[in-house]
């Protein structure tokens, strides 16, 4: 195909098929990191580990706290397969220190 200019680009090409692609190694996305660090700190900020913005009190609200835990757990199973070693590395560690602490609290 010519462009307007008489020149030749390529065709846009499809999208490989899930079968047909390869397991190639996830490069860490710093946007997604953050969002777990920040998912992280909300967390603990419910747990009381630190004051709340808003109030500037350290408040303990474990419904808070767990749903965002559950969320954690519900991002680690929906992406499995597709994290790099460093974002499944801090999800695999940030969880069960979630959930200890929130078992100190229950």
């Amino acid at each position: 195909e010519k462009d307007r200019l008489g020149g030749s680009r390529p065709l846009p090409q499809s999208p490989p098929s899930a079968s047909s692609k390869k397991a190639a190694p996830s490069k860490t996305s710093k946007a997604f990191t953050q969002l777990l660090t920040s998912l992280g700190y909300q967390a603990l900020m419910h747990l009381g580990e630190f004051p709340s913005p808003e109030t500037g009190a350290r408040e303990v609200q474990l419904e808070a706290a767990k749903s965002v835990i559950d969320l954690l757990v519900d991002i680690k199973s929906k992406t499995e397969g597709n994290l790099s070693a460093e974002e499944n590395e801090m999800l695999t560690a940030l969880i069960p220190e979630l959930q200890m602490k929130y078992a100190g609290h229950a």
